[in-house]
């Protein structure tokens, strides 16, 4: 069964991905002040390079850019609201249809879930004096309950 990475097209695909949700966090009135001046390359690569780990591509995020540890180090004391996260999720899912990711029901609920568990877990960490995971490994997400049906 191919891993999730695989199935999107790989990681242009979740590059595209990331690109068309910055975009629209760029003019989203909820999420942009979140990044003051815009949204860098250099982060939407980090973020993306973290996608593709995520979805079983390989592990770049682990072994250059800090794994866990340093994705947890950017959402704390952001504050993250509930609006803004189901805001995100909500931004996200309207990027995988701008980017052309596949649209089978197996493929969006396994995004889902994990924009979900995600963002659920980020809000969390994010608030002021939060108790946290501090180490962890970075998730890798499958296709759950639902994987992609072969008759």
């Amino acid at each position: 069964m191919p891993s999730l990475f695989d199935w999107a097209g790989g990681g242009t695909a979740f590059a595209r991905l990331i690109n068309a949700f910055y975009d629209r966090v760029e003019g989203d009135e909820l999420l942009s002040p979140l990044f003051p001046g815009g949204v860098s390359s250099e982060h939407r690569e980090h973020v993306t390079t973290w996608w593709i780990e995520v979805f079983g591509g390989p592990a770049d995020y682990t072994a250059d850019l800090g794994g866990y540890e340093a994705m947890l180090h950017h959402h704390l004391e952001l504050g993250i609201t509930k609006e803004q996260r189901l805001r995100f999720v909500e931004l996200m899912s309207r990027a995988a249809d701008d980017a052309d990711l596949p649209s089978d029901p197996e493929f969006r609920a396994a995004l889902i879930g994990y924009l979900e568990w995600g963002t659920r877990l980020a809000m969390h960490n994010s608030q002021p004096g939060a108790a946290v995971t501090t180490h962890a490994p970075v998730p890798r997400w499958g296709w759950g309950v639902a994987p992609p049906y072969t008759p």
